[in-house]
């Protein structure tokens, strides 16, 4: 039971230390972008995973959900990029509330 819960936590640090190798420290200088403030918003709380409640992850998988298409509508290097890094704080989120329901039982 302890092993499992450790290995589970090693592989949360692992996950959000190359998730915060991919988002970048400083955001972007271009503005306008209404996707791109919605993605630096979901995708700057990864760090804070596993303090935030089930009920805010369940919302942020929700906007995660809702921001894929807008994404999907970018030129090809720029949905590439981006697409994978949703898909990672995606990841992250589902995988901590589904850890999180775990838990609770």
């Amino acid at each position: 039971m302890r092993s499992v819960s450790i290995r589970r936590s090693l592989v949360l640090l692992a996950s959000l230390v190359l998730l915060a190798m991919t988002v970048p420290a400083v955001h972007s200088a271009e503005g306008g972008d209404g996707w791109r403030k919605e993605f630096d918003d979901i995708c700057g709380k990864t760090m804070a995973a596993q303090s935030l409640g089930t009920e805010e992850l369940g919302r942020l998988v929700d906007r995660c959900d809702k921001l894929k298409p807008q994404i999907e509508n970018l030129g090809e290097s720029e949905r590439k990029v981006y697409l994978r890094r949703l898909k990672m704080c995606r990841d992250l989120y589902r995988y901590v509330l589904d850890s999180k329901r775990e838990e609770a039982k």
